[in-house]
């Protein structure tokens, strides 16, 4: 009887064995098609919206393109239609578009052609929502189209000039006529400032729609790089473009106001405090005073002018320092009475400072060893103030506001821990707030400004969390890691079936870039579904937030000052050696891959970490920082001219010989950001120290390597072989 129990106990034992093996393998595989094909884990996102002047209301673009609708922030309902593109003779869609002050008028934009990363040009109409006409700006293709303050009258580029047009009597005036590709810009950036400062619409109306302030690009002693564009013709052509690398001559930039009352140019004279970039540029509330920021080229001294727009004299209102380089940001704000709201980071974390009209400090309005990662803006019917924060940790982002600029006290509105971020209505009665963390699929909540009260959810993700049941993926898991340096954020997925008895190997992630972040409380991007693929096979993925990155302090972001990918390489080969000491780590097999300052530090891995990675692969890397732009590289690393060891003591082209590992090289040969010289080098260096690799040129393809049919795909099939095989 007890051998029959037995019999019975080991037979139930191997069914449920069975049963599991079978319930394991029955689990869904993530195929790359999953990931660049198909959008399997693709999840709802609310369509971009622009809230309204008047009123608690927004509008959002539906039908396809073809409806501009206006909703009910209180009610989340639909209002009206404000215009259909099927009314508009000639205009397919309405993407792009812009509102008038007054919204009594609307720029529509067709026919974009993409310029650089920012910068496009196009078609464009206004239309006036009360007469019903639809206006065409030019016959040609144009830039950056803007109403003026009055609704009036519109300012556009157009061939490296400025314009506009009197929509009152239809007639167009020319405003600059120097205007010469790779020679001079008029009112719109060169390529560095684009790329490097994040705009492109270098003019500016002031309040009484008199007056056009504007910076000039002189770029005609900047270097040109050119690149073969290979298409499908016989014959490849050259896209030819100003792009000055790091201690070559930039564009000379100077500042100049137009009067339309006398139709004249004046050049404004900002004497000492000139320096040498202008990157940014503002009328303030006062209808006469023009806000210019300028920065020297080491970029760690700038001044924030007052210009008169009459008399033209300029006046410093206030200087920041830094023993590294001061952030350039948007995060300034002008009262009726001009005075300032202004973020900074001189007490050591990112801050938000209050400064009179004369640049008196009046009040720190935040404080304490966390950062503001984003200003929402001020309400001044209601003296309140909205930002966000990492007051619930550095991987995690809250929502708070002020209660008042003069005795400011904080308060916390987002409740839950993840990611929070807010777009208030233009009243700040209301706002919609983004959620996600690593667990919880990104949900849109409309919330209440007061309290932060949720009103209604608007978008839920929730049907995600039953597709991926069917997958049974690991999770990532959030820690700090101690190397003999630092303690630094990490995660960390393992496969769903971990096995702590078992060895596996490891594949790094990393950015590195300054101020970046890569470590975050968020839920999944495409790349964290390829990284579940990858422990679905076995690996255990791993991703280290280096010195150098960004929501831990000034001194921590700052410390590689000068020395650009020696801390950050140094931070991701101690924490591969500490996490080969566990014992579920095979230490002979560590991988490590990324992608442009990714792709640079897995170069400088595979070389000056060569005994602790095996394997690794760069996407279009920065292999010399003497290749890479002015303003991007002398922030971090001043001129190669003053810093030559600095450039080359960090260069992976100048350490190929150590190279002892499997090593994947990957560019597009169109990129106009980091060029593929920078592979060509590594090739070369490479070559002479006799060192085997492999290479992947994506022709015609841009920094981000997408463009084309199954461009991505075919690059994800690229890089997954290359693990498997050998890692």
């Amino acid at each position: 009887m007890k051998k029959l129990v037995a019999l019975l106990l080991f037979s139930l034992l191997v069914g449920n064995c069975v049963a599991q093996k079978q319930q394991a393998t029955n689990h869904k595989q993530i195929t790359l098609e999953d990931l660049w094909s198909k959008g399997t884990f693709r999840t709802q996102r609310l369509n971009s919206f622009h809230s309204m002047n008047k009123g608690d209301f927004y509008v959002v673009v539906n039908n396809k393109g073809e409806n501009l609708d206006k909703y009910s922030y209180k009610t989340l309902e639909k209002v009206a239609t404000i215009v259909n593109a099927n009314d508009l003779n000639g205009i397919k869609s309405l993407y792009d578009y812009t509102f008038s002050s007054e919204e009594d008028k609307i720029i529509i934009g067709t026919e974009q052609e993409q310029i650089f990363r920012h910068s496009s040009r196009g078609i464009y109409y206004v239309y006036d929502l009360k007469s019903k006409k639809l206006t065409k700006i030019s016959d040609e293709k144009i830039q950056e189209p803007t109403f003026s303050p009055d609704e009036n009258k519109v300012a556009f580029a157009l061939d490296n000039n400025l314009y506009y047009k009197d929509l009152t009597t239809n007639k167009t005036t020319q405003i600059t006529f120097d205007g010469k590709k790779n020679n001079i810009i008029n009112g719109i950036t060169d390529w560095v400032y684009e790329e490097e400062f994040a705009f492109v619409r270098a003019f500016d109306w002031n309040a009484s729609s008199d007056k056009l302030a504007f910076i000039r690009f002189d770029e005609s002693e900047v270097p040109e790089f050119s690149m073969d564009i290979y298409g499908s013709d016989l014959y490849q052509t050259q896209q030819v473009f100003k792009y000055p690398k790091a201690g070559e001559k930039n564009a000379v930039v100077s500042l100049h106001i137009f009067n339309l009352k006398k139709n004249k140019s004046k050049q404004v004279n900002l004497g000492k405090n000139q320096q040498y970039y202008i990157p940014r540029i503002e009328w303030t509330k006062e209808k006469n005073t023009l806000c210019v920021t300028t920065l020297n080229r080491h970029q760690d001294n700038l001044n924030l002018l007052f210009v008169n727009g009459k008399s033209l004299k300029s006046e410093l209102i206030l200087n920041e320092k830094d023993d590294a380089y001061v952030d350039i940001t948007d995060n300034l704000t002008f009262l009726k009475d001009n005075s300032f709201i202004w973020t900074s980071e001189k007490s050591g974390y990112n801050h938000i400072y209050y400064y009179s009209n004369k640049g008196k400090l009046l009040s720190q309005l935040t404080s304490g060893n966390w950062e503001v990662t984003a200003y929402y803006g001020y309400d001044e019917k209601t003296d309140r103030l909205f930002y966000q924060s990492t007051q619930d940790g550095s991987i995690n982002r809250s929502v708070h506001v002020i209660n008042s600029l003069a005795y400011p006290v904080s308060k916390k509105l987002s409740d839950k821990i993840g990611t929070n971020s807010a777009a208030f209505s233009n009243s700040f009665n209301y706002y919609i707030n983004t959620f996600s963390s690593a667990t919880e699929p990104t949900i849109y909540t409309l919330n209440e400004s007061k309290t932060g009260k949720q009103v209604k959810e608007v978008v839920t993700n929730n049907e995600i969390k039953d597709l991926l049941s069917d997958y049974n993926l690991g999770k990532k898991e959030f820690s700090t890691i101690k190397t003999k340096d630092a303690e630094l954020n990490m995660w960390l997925i393992k496969p769903a079936d971990f096995d702590p008895n078992k060895k596996y190997p490891l594949f790094m992630y990393q950015y590195s870039g300054p101020g970046s972040q890569q470590v975050a409380n968020r839920w999944n991007n495409t790349n964290d579904y390829w990284y579940y693929m990858l422990a679905q096979q076995g690996y255990i993925v791993a991703c280290v937030d280096g010195r150098g990155t960004g929501f831990k302090g000034r001194d921590f972001k700052k410390i590689t000052q000068k020395e650009l990918g020696k801390y950050e390489i140094i931070d991701q080969i101690n924490a591969a050696k500490e996490l080969a000491k566990l014992n579920y780590i095979d230490e002979n097999r560590i991988g490590i891959w990324g992608w442009s300052f990714g792709g640079y530090m897995s170069s400088l891995a595979i070389t000056k970490g060569a005994d602790t990675f095996k394997m690794a692969i760069a996407v279009a890397p920065v292999t010399s920082w003497r290749f890479y732009d002015t303003i991007y590289t002398e922030r971090y690393m001043q001129t190669p001219q003053e810093n030559a060891n600095g450039y080359d003591e960090n260069s992976p082209i100048n350490f190929a010989h150590l190279l002892k590992g499997k090593y994947l090289l990957i560019h597009g040969s169109g990129d106009d950001n980091v060029h593929v010289q920078n592979t060509t080098r590594m090739v070369n260096a490479l070559v002479e120290a006799d060192k085997d690799f492999d290479l992947m040129i994506y022709p015609d393809r841009t920094h981000g390597i997408y463009r084309g049919k199954n461009t991505r795909l075919h690059l994800y099939k690229k890089m997954t072989k290359f693990i498997l095989d050998n890692l």
